[in-house]
Order: structure tokens, then C-alpha cells, then sequence
């Protein structure tokens, strides 16, 4: 017996028997009410301290909340009267049972055939309440059978149609072994199936392809030359280039326009035309020797040749170098050697053309501008001789010049004398002798003076004044020098002209020559039998996927 250490309240609890006979402590809410309570003082039984004891040990094992609410199904299923999640474990304990066993868990499940919870096969339904253990239940007396493992099972009275094992029990172990050696005996014949047919389609759509395109390459195609040429269009430089234009002087970029023009004309119908008028283009590939791929048939119109032509004439163009490279293949050494010297003398004939009509333009127009200003200045030089010829003065100009100085020169004198006559007259008596006369010489000057300008600015006769045919010569003079000067500037905008015409003609300029080869170029037997295999096997793959692809869109 353990006595407490301090003074608590204590409720007397009833205990059964031995832990194995299933008589667990028992809930305070199941007791009686007329059970005495618990006072100080008083002291647990030792089936109660034991249970305490149990229960602490239990709490310490450190259990889940589930397994807690786990064992207490476990526990109603059991028909024991718990206190608490830990009662329950440590009751299930007791009686032999782990609560945590599989088999116990899936107990738990409510079975299909309507059942009620707790009950299963050979129990009654009876059993199923709360309240009933052991020899712990109220109201009824314990019909209670074993089932050898210390579980309480009451009979059922309703015996229901059992499924009985067979008497010869197959190993599990074997039998999933013998399932699995099934599984991978299909798996591995699908795989056969599969690997077979995949070489088959292979074999139909990629490695027979090749092989015939082999078999051409190496057997049947004729062979071919190719005669290679590099040129290359410059132009002449011009002197002090200044701006953006003296930044590509020197480079392709100066002549790409051109090399670009050139191209396209020696890829154009016109000269597969030409050289076929020429040396023959479409009659040499129509040879019989020349196989029945590479070969023009009979009666092959154009576009039938120009395809041909497209294949066998290659031009390429370097922007960065700005050298066009030329590949002439022919079915002999001599014809291809013929036909790129052929195209080569066509390019240079189409470089000429293309700055013909530039410099015939810039020197139309300058010399046009010339001849104008030439007649311009002879129509200005005959009307200078014309209005000279009004006038019966040599020198319009220095006539008209002589009498504006003795003008002049009689205004002087006309004024040294009005002063004179006016520092007499200041006198109060004056010599009037003196005085007449200076007044008689100062109206001989004005009337001098009147003469004068009147042979200046009066016509006489059929002849004009003097001041206007000077007027009329000085803009005839001003007239013609102003001719003059255009004429020199028309004459230096045609030499500019000219000079800028040379400059703009374009040099074609061989870098490569071209030159027969002694061996055939084509076919490239190995490299094409490859680029067949790559192709083929390309569009076997596209092909299979699309297939894929729409077969799983399909069955989805």
C-alpha cells in the first residue's frame, strides 16, 4: 500500500480481479450513486496505484493524438469501459491485445454484409455495446467465448454462410513471382515486336532510299567539271574624297549595287540564252552520254534549260570583299572552261553598260550648258558693237568723259569768280568797271557751262545724246563681261564633267582565271550518300512523330 504525500481527495474505486481477467477500473460517470465519495485521508487500493502507475509510464511513450483515439475505438470495440485514452491503452494491454496492431486496425472498418460496428464474424450483435467486458458487465449475464488470443467473443445467433480456404494453398511468394516473370515475358516480346517492326519501316523508307541514291552516285551518274573564277567590279577613285563616300573608297561596299546587278544578270534567262546562241548550252546537255537525271530531254523547252542552267551555273557574291565567285559545270573540261570565259566576257559587257548612259548624260549636259553660254556672250559682244556704232565718237566713254571734266573745270572757274563779284560788291563804292567785268565773265561761264550739257544730254540730228549711248554702251560692256564669265564657268563644268565621266567607269578585274580541271568534280559520291541518309531519315522522323502526335490526340 502507498500512501500519499499530501492531503487529497480520493474516490474508491472498485477493482476486479487480476489484470487478465479483464477487470479494468471503471469510469466515475458508471458508477453508482450511491457510492460513498472519496475523503482525506483515505488511501488507494494497489490496483489502483498499479493503473496510475501504468498510466504514467504510457504517457511517457510519447503517443500521437491519433493512436490515443485509435486505441480507444479499439477499446469500444472491445466492449471495455475506459476513463481515458491512456485507460484504454493500458486496459487493451492488459487484456493481451496491442491496439496498434494491423489486424486490430482494420478491425475498425465496417464491414459490407451491414453489420453494426464492432461486430464481426461468429460474434453477436450484442456484444457490440459499451459496458459489457469481462465479467464487468450490468444487466445480463456474460455469455462469452475465447478465441485463444484473450479476446471476448460472444456466439452469434444467426450463423452466416462461410467462405472456406481451399485445401491446397498456393505460395504467394511463387505465385507473384510467376505473375511477374509473365509481365516481363510480354514486355520483352512486345519489345521484339516493336524493334522488329521499327527495322522495317527503317529498312522500307530510309536505308533503301539510300542505297539507291548510293548506287546513282557511284554507278549511274555521269560525271561532271567544274571550272571556277573569281572577279572582282572596281571603280576609279576619286581624288580628295571627302564625307561618307571617301569611308568606303577602297571596299566592296562601293560597288556592291553594281556586283549585285551583275549577279542577277549572269543567273538570268537572258544569259542562258545567249550563251546557248553562242556555244551551245542546250545542245550540250542533251548529249545521249550524259545521264538520263543530269540530261535535257528532247524538245525541252526554256524553262527547262534555265532550271538546268540555275544548277549547273553558280554565282556567289561576298558583300565584305565584294568578289564574285563563278562555278561552271559542263559534262567536258573544254565546255566548262567556255562558258565561264563566255559569262565572264558578258559581265564585263554589262559592267560598261551600266555607267554608258551615266557619263553620256553628265557630258550632254555640260556641253549643252557651254554652247549656251558661248551664243550668249557672242549675242552680248554684237550688241556692244551695235550701240558703238550709233555714235559718231570713236569713244562715247571718253568723249562724254572730257566734257564732264571741262564742265567741271568751268564750274571751278564760275565760282572763283563769284566770289571776286561779291567782294567788290561789298564795297561801298566799288570800281564799277571792275565790276561789270567780272559779272560779264561769270555769265560767259554759265552760258559756257549751259553748252556744254547740252552736248552731253541733247541728241543732234539722228545721232543720240552722249550721256545716253554711254548709258546704252556701259550695260552692253557689263552685259557681255557677265557672258564672259559664264562661259569660263560652263567651260570648267565640262572638264569637271569629263572627268567625273572617267571616274565612273567601272574595271571588271579577274582574281581567279578560269582553267579546265583534269578531274571530274562531281558527284561527291560519299558526301551525297550522306546528305541522303540525313534527309531521309529527317523526314522518317518528322513523319513518326506526326503520326504519334495525332494517334495520341485521336485516342485521348
Amino acid at each position: 500500500m502507498t500512501t500519499k504525500p499530501r492531503a487529497r481527495k480520493f474516490r474508491i474505486k472498485r477493482s476486479g480481479g487480476p489484470a487478465t481477467d479483464g477487470g479494468a477500473a471503471r469510469d466515475d460517470a458508471q458508477q453508482p450513486d450511491d457510492q460513498p465519495t472519496a475523503r482525506s485521508g483515505q488511501v488507494d487500493s494497489a490496483a489502483t496505484v498499479a493503473a496510475e502507475g501504468d498510466m504514467d509510464a504510457i504517457r511517457k511513450e510519447g503517443l500521437t493524438g491519433r493512436q490515443l483515439r485509435m486505441a480507444r475505438r479499439v477499446a469500444q470495440k472491445q466492449g471495455l469501459a475506459v476513463t481515458s485514452d491512456f485507460d484504454a491503452v493500458r486496459q487493451l494491454r492488459a487484456r493481451g491485445v496491442d491496439p496498434f496492431q494491423r489486424a486490430n486496425i482494420l478491425e475498425l472498418v465496417v464491414p459490407d454484409d451491414g453489420t453494426a460496428p464492432g461486430v464481426g464474424p461468429g460474434m453477436d450483435p450484442s456484444a457490440a455495446g459499451g459496458g459489457q467486458g469481462n465479467g464487468g458487465g450490468r444487466g445480463g449475464l456474460p455469455q462469452e467465448t475465447g478465441d485463444g488470443q484473450g479476446r471476448v467473443q460472444l456466439p452469434q445467433t444467426i450463423q452466416k454462410k462461410q467462405m472456406l480456404p481451399s485445401t491446397e494453398r498456393a505460395n504467394p511468394a511463387e505465385q507473384r513471382a510467376g505473375e511477374i516473370m509473365k509481365i516481363q515475358r510480354d514486355i520483352a516480346r512486345r519489345r521484339r515486336k516493336s524493334l522488329v517492326m521499327l527495322f522495317s519501316r527503317l529498312g522500307m523508307f530510309v536505308f533503301l532510299p539510300t542505297l539507291a541514291a548510293a548506287w546513282y552516285f557511284y554507278v549511274v551518274a555521269t560525271p561532271m567539271y567544274a571550272t571556277k573564277a573569281e572577279f572582282v567590279i572596281q571603280q576609279a577613285e576619286p581624288q580628295g574624297a571627302a564625307g561618307l563616300g571617301g569611308l568606303f573608297q577602297g571596299t566592296g561596299m562601293a560597288t556592291q549595287q553594281d556586283s549585285t546587278t551583275v549577279q542577277s544578270y549572269l543567273t538570268s534567262r537572258a544569259a542562258m540564252v545567249r550563251l546557248d546562241q553562242d556555244h551551245g548550252f542546250i545542245e550540250h546537255f542533251s548529249d545521249p552520254n550524259i545521264d538520263a537525271i543530269q540530261r535535257l530531254p528532247e524538245g525541252a523547252t526554256n524553262e527547262d534549260a534555265y532550271g538546268l542552267y540555275q544548277s549547273n551555273v553558280k554565282i556567289g557574291y561576298d558583300p565584305t570583299e565584294g568578289i564574285l565567285k563563278m562555278e561552271v559545270i559542263a559534262a567536258t573540261p573544254e565546255a566548262s572552261q567556255t562558258f565561264s570565259e563566255a559569262l565572264i566576257d558578258y559581265a564585263e559587257e554589262q559592267v560598261d553598260q551600266l555607267t554608258q548612259r551615266l557619263r553620256a548624260d553628265q557630258m550632254a549636259g555640260a556641253m549643252a550648258s557651254y554652247e549656251a553660254s558661248e551664243a550668249r556672250r557672242a549675242e552680248a559682244l554684237a550688241e556692244l558693237a551695235r550701240i558703238q556704232g550709233e555714235t559718231t565718237t570713236l569713244d562715247p566713254l571718253a568723249a562724254a568723259a572730257a566734257l564732264q571734266q571741262r564742265i567741271t573745270t568751268l564750274e571751278i572757274e564760275l565760282d572763283a569768280k563769284s566770289i571776286e563779284l561779291a567782294s567788290m560788291l561789298d564795297n561801298r563804292r566799288p570800281n564799277e568797271a571792275r565790276v561789270n567785268a567780272l559779272r560779264a565773265e561769270v555769265d560767259r561761264l554759265n552760258e559756257q557751262i549751259e553748252i556744254l550739257r547740252s552736248q552731253l544730254t541733247e541728241a543732234s540730228g539722228d545721232t543720240a545724246s552722249l550721256s545716253s549711248v554711254t548709258a546704252r554702251l556701259r550695260e552692253a560692256e557689263e552685259n557681255y563681261n557677265f557672258q564672259t564669265v559664264l562661259v569660263q564657268q560652263a567651260l570648267a563644268q565640262m572638264e569637271s564633267a569629263r572627268i567625273e565621266a572617267n571616274r565612273q567607269v567601272r574595271y571588271l578585274s579577274l582574281g581567279v582565271e578560269p582553267i579546265a580541271p583534269d578531274e571530274a568534280t562531281y558527284p561527291k559520291a560519299f558526301e551525297n550518300t550522306v546528305l541522303a541518309f540525313l534527309i531521309f531519315s529527317g523526314i522518317y522522323l518528322m513523319i513518326s512523330l506526326t503520326a504519334s502526335i495525332l494517334r495520341e490526340q485521336v485516342s485521348s
